[in-house]
């Protein structure tokens, strides 16, 4: 959006900033230091619950994460599918080490369905090992051996996959169909201002739609604006990635935030589920359909 210039064509001055962690943008969206956000669906759902009038204008991307691991592990899983985790335990003494963001953030939730439902192979605190390591510590944590798989978005997933060693046990995708990964959050004096909530939508749509055609040049962009050593070979990869699905359509979500926000629920971060008509602001994307 920034980089073709979506923004200019909204009706109010945009400033954009930047931030080097999940959690440090959506405490800034809390304390309304930003009135529009792009972060995890999890959070939005946790501020919701704690009474922030907001709601979620567009999804973003869903499918976003692929569970990479040790070619050991990766090749056990192969062949064990389930019973990895019973199997390594009983090869190695110790559980599998996962590294992963916070409890009921978007991956921590994707990880907890996979072993909980999808393998049902119990309570993911009793099946493995997990350790809190951010996104972009986590190619320098499994290259180091301190963890043995982590659940991981893209360009990081491309990187662990490029290095000899590593091999993906699962994509997102496949786990839980179509879950959403990041919103377009916005505050409710957003929401009040259709003719700007309205336009926010459309110029998202726009670079959703840009991303899906320039695909080369979206990587180009992303390269420039991610710097920290991702190159544009490798942010074309990235983007080519089956973990790699931008969207606009917040309809397109809805029934598995629901699913998420159950698993959210349970890990205490929110008292229940927040009703669909409660977390998503539908009308401006509805408006220029």
């Amino acid at each position: 959006m920034e980089q073709e210039g979506y923004y200019e064509d909204v009706p109010t001055d945009v400033t954009i900033e930047r931030f080097s962690s999940g959690p440090s943008v959506v405490k800034a969206f809390a304390s309304g230091d930003v009135d529009v956000a792009l972060f995890g669906i999890t959070p939005a759902m946790v501020l919701v619950d704690k009474g922030t009038n907001a709601g979620i204008l567009a999804a973003n991307s869903r499918n976003g994460f692929k569970i990479m691991g040790t070619t050991e592990l990766a090749d056990l899983y192969e062949q064990e599918g389930a019973a990895t985790f019973e199997c390594f335990e009983e090869e190695q003494g110790r559980k599998v080490r996962f590294g992963a963001p916070p409890d009921g953030s978007v991956p921590d939730i994707v990880l907890r369905y996979w072993i909980q439902e999808d393998l049902d192979v119990g309570e993911m605190d009793s099946t493995i090992n997990k350790s809190k390591v951010p996104p972009a510590k986590a190619v320098q944590t499994i290259q180091s051996g301190d963890i043995d798989a982590t659940i991981i978005q893209e360009p990081f997933a491309t990187i662990i996959s490029q290095a000899d060693g590593f091999g993906e046990l699962a994509w997102s995708g496949n786990i839980l169909d179509n879950h959403p990964v990041a919103v377009l959050f916005a505050n409710q004096r957003v929401l009040d201002d259709g003719e700007v909530a309205q336009s926010l939508v459309e110029q998202h749509v726009a670079a959703t739609e840009f991303t899906g055609n320039s695909p080369d040049a979206a990587a180009s962009h992303a390269a420039s604006v991610i710097g920290s050593g991702v190159s544009e070979d490798l942010a074309t990869a990235a983007v080519d990635s089956k973990a790699s699905e931008f969207i606009s359509d917040p309809h397109a979500i809805t029934d598995q935030a629901a699913t998420m926000g159950e698993f959210v629920a349970n890990v205490g971060n929110i008292e229940e589920p927040v009703a669909t008509e409660d977390l998503f602001a539908f009308d401006p994307y509805d408006a220029i359909q």
